[in-house]
Order: structure tokens, then C-alpha cells, then sequence
């Protein structure tokens, strides 16, 4: 099928790639000619692992293009995605212009039928609004073309999104008619070969399907960082309670490791955007105002056990950082927990040596160049000379360190481990004072 795709961004050049490798032919269309003429050639502006060497194939064996025209894309293909960023508003709705504007650039220049797809994640009745600028854009032409709008949001893990994308647990479809389930089951009939993992539903079930299943997650993690401030107080150790009740099966252990907050470009603003159409609608979601709330103070426990530990006294103070990135496996920062604890220690008058296997480059996209803020070329550099060490993303590299090599290097030995990765007793059989999430110290 010959398909075409608006956005580059994460979701995108995923569904992108992932559809040409799969066999399909198809076009990514961006504003942004630089990054188009960078993709052209191979260079991919995201890391995820597995993603170069499928796009620099599917490139080779010429079944993806990329282009900034908008009416070479629309008149390439029959079956088009929407996959455009929708970032949240001030109230945190979610900002849909760039949706609209891409409908809105498909009635323009459509000459026959469409299949146009809501990948972005977006509201509830979105497809609705969709249509309609669809609809307005073609009666401006005095053009009467047929089109349907479909949702198909996705549900990719960053660092592991070509996997997911390439062997789906479901692929959800919101249609509503006979015709677009026709052509979602050819487009997808390469990853549905050993059982049919297309589930159908009407427009707004497969909308908010996508925002249900983000917010149970986050609740999940909120639920379980929560109880590891109870854990703490209760002379508890929060990761036998893990173990306990993720023996449960109707628990399971998925999402259930606390740590120093969520991040991302998901959880965050779909969770806010999930609490602001519900308040639109006169139903205030309480648990899940509650999920943000206890996020937003999650992101701060690293701080505070530093402050506490250093009697307040963070001004002349150097901190190791290792992991930057929101979670392993990618180099996104947005809303990763490292900001708020480089932010805080900035604003305490504290030096911060930052290592992360692959997000310097967006952390001095960011922050740009800073006498607080240094990067080093591994884990270990970056503990030279450093009061303290804090573990913010648990980075494979990060979990066995070699810890005599590290005592070596700080000038205390003093680890805060903001994603529970060592073992409170053995960090004191070594001689460190461990700092963890939900578990008690020991002391030796």
C-alpha cells in the first residue's frame, strides 16, 4: 500500500519506517526542511534503539521518502496518518492546531479518496473536529470528494518502540464503516499473522482508550511512589512490599517499581489532558488530579533527602548525576525527574557532573552552556571530586557499578538512589551511606 505520514517526530518516523520495512511504501512529510533533508540521508534526530538501521533500509530499498510538500503527500497515497505533535496548553488541554492544520492541508489538496488516520494522541471527539476541517477545506474548494477519519493511536514504548510497533500486543481502531476496516486490515496485515490483534471500536472508545491506558499506568507508578513514603515512615522496606502484591496476578509486577518520579512525553501530558476533559464534561477526576499531585512532589524526594543529609547547606556543594533521560533507552528529557533535581540544586547554590549514555546532547539543547553544569564521557568521570552521587535513570551501565573504583573518586561516599538499583545492605558492607526510595537505611 502506498501510504504517507505527517510528522517526523517520535511516532511518525516510527510508523513510518516500521510500515516500509514491513513492505509497504510511504512518505513522511515535514515543515521543518532541515530535518527532512537530514533524514534523507540517513541521520536520525532521536535516539531508539533498532530505529537507524530500519529507516537507512527502508531508504535504501526506496519504500520511504521524505518530503516538505504537503500535496506530493497527499496525492502519493490513499491512506493517510496524522502524526503530529499536540503539546498541552497552559490549562493542559491538549493543543490541536497542528492537527487541524494537517486535515485542513488534506482537503486542500486531495483529488480523490482519503482514509485519513489520527495517530497523534489526542482528545475525545477529535476525529469529529478533524472531519470538519476536512469538510470546510473541501467546500472552500466547491470539491465534493469522499473521505473517512479513523483513529489508531499508538502504544510505543520509548526504547523499545520499533519492537512494540513490529509485534503489537493490540492495534486499536476506531472506524465506522465497513470500508476503513477493509483497508486498516490490509495496511496491517503483516503484523497480524499468528492470532488478529485488530479490535475495532467506534471513533471516541479507541480516542480514549489511549489516554485510559496512559493514566492507569502513571496511577500505578504514583500508587507505588506514594506507599514508599509511607514504607519510609513506617520503618517498612517499600521493595518486599513490591514483591508481596505484585505476586498477586490480578497486580502483577509491571509498572510497580518506585522510584524518583515519571517523565516523558506521555504519562505527563496525557494524564493532565485526561483531567481537563473531564472537568469540560462537569466530571472532576479526582484520582487522577491526585496521580499528578503525587508525581509533582515525587520529583522533589531526591532533593530534599540531599538537603537533609547536608543540614541545608547545598551552596558549595558538587553533585554527581547519573542518567539524564526521562527512562533508559532514549535521550528524551521532557519532564524527566533529572531537571527538577539539576534545577533545584542550581537554585542552592550546587555544581552538578552530569553523565548519560545518550541525552547530553538534548540536555545542552536545554540548558545550553552553564559554569553549574558539566558533562563527562562516562560514570565514573563525572564522580571525581563530587560531595555526593545521585542516581536519577536506570541505565543498564548504572547497576552493577564497580563501587571501590567510585570511593576512590568522590569525596564522600554517599549515594542517593532515586530508582531503588542497590541493595541498602550491601551499599553499607561497602562502607556508603545509601540513600534509597521507600527502604531504610543501614547503617554499619
Amino acid at each position: 500500500m502506498k501510504v504517507s505520514i505527517f510528522g517526523t517526530g517520535y511516532v511518525g518516523l516510527v510508523t513510518g519506517s516500521c510500515l516500509a520495512h514491513s513492505g509497504h511504501h510511504v512518505t513522511c512529510v515535514d515543515v521543518d526542511a532541515d530535518k527532512v533533508a537530514k533524514l534523507s540521508s540517513g541521520m536520525i534526530p532521536i535516539y531508539e534503539p533498532g530505529l537507524e538501521s530500519v529507516v537507512k533500509q527502508s531508504v535504501n530499498e526506496g519504500r520511504l521518502q521524505f518530503t516538505t510538500s504537503a500535496e506530493e503527500a497527499v496525492n502519493y497515497a490513499d491512506v493517510i496518518f496524522i502524526a503530529v505533535g499536540t503539546p498541552p496548553d497552559e490549562d493542559g488541554a491538549a493543543d490541536l492546531r497542528y492537527v487541524i492544520q494537517v486535515a485542513e492541508s488534506v482537503g486542500t489538496h486531495m483529488q480523490g479518496y482519503k482514509l485519513v488516520i489520527n495517530k497523534s494522541t489526542v482528545p475525545v471527539g477529535s476525529a469529529d473536529k478533524v472531519k470538519n476541517a476536512l469538510s470546510a477545506s473541501l467546500k472552500a474548494r466547491g470539491a465534493d470528494i469522499v473521505f473517512d477519519v479513523a483513529s489508531n493511536p499508538e502504544f510505543l514504548k520509548e526504547g523499545a518502540a520499533v519492537s512494540d510497533f513490529m509485534k503489537p500486543d493490540r492495534i486499536i481502531i476506531g472506524a465506522d464503516s465497513d470500508r476503513v476496516e477493509k483497508l486498516m486490515r490490509e495496511l496491517y496485515a503483516p503484523f497480524n499473522r499468528n492470532r488478529d490483534k485488530l479490535m475495532f471500536m467506534d471513533v471516541r472508545s479507541a480516542e480514549l482508550t489511549k489516554y485510559a491506558a496512559n493514566a492507569m499506568l502513571a496511577t500505578k507508578i504514583s500508587f507505588m511512589n506514594e506507599l514508599s513514603r509511607i514504607s519510609e515512615k513506617l520503618g517498612a522496606d517499600v521493595e518486599l512490599v513490591r514483591r508481596g502484591i505484585g505476586s498477586d496476578p490480578r497486580i502483577g509486577y509491571s509498572f510497580i517499581y518506585p522510584g524518583c518520579g515519571y517523565g516523558g512525553s506521555c504519562f505527563p501530558k496525557d494524564v493532565k489532558a485526561l483531567v481537563r476533559t473531564a472537568n469540560s464534561i462537569d466530571e472532576p477526576a479526582e484520582l487522577l488530579t491526585a496521580v499528578e499531585s503525587v508525581n509533582d512532589s515525587q520529583k522533589h524526594v531526591l532533593v530534599e533527602k540531599l538537603k537533609k543529609h547536608f543540614d541545608g547547606e547545598l551552596g558549595n556543594k558538587t553533585i554527581a548525576l547519573w542518567g539524564l533521560a526521562f527512562k533508559p533507552n532514549t535521550d528524551d528529557m521532557r519532564e524527566a525527574p533529572s531537571r527538577v533535581v539539576m534545577e533545584a540544586l542550581w537554585e542552592a547554590g550546587a555544581k552538578v557532573k552530569a553523565f548519560d549514555p545518550e541525552a547530553v546532547a538534548e540536555t545542552k539543547r536545554i540548558y545550553g552552556e552553564r559554569d553549574d553544569l558539566h558533562f563527562f564521557d562516562n560514570e565514573y568521570q563525572a564522580l571525581e571530586g563530587a560531595d555526593a552521587l545521585v542516581v536519577c535513570t536506570e541505565w543498564s551501565a548504572f547497576r552493577s557499578p564497580d563501587w571501590e573504583k567510585a570511593a576512590g573518586l568522590l569525596k564522600n561516599k554517599v549515594v542517593f538512589d532515586g530508582r531503588n538499583l542497590y541493595e541498602p545492605e550491601l551499599m553499607a558492607d561497602r562502607g556508603y551511606v545509601h540513600y534509597a526510595i521507600g527502604r531504610q537505611q543501614v547503617r554499619k
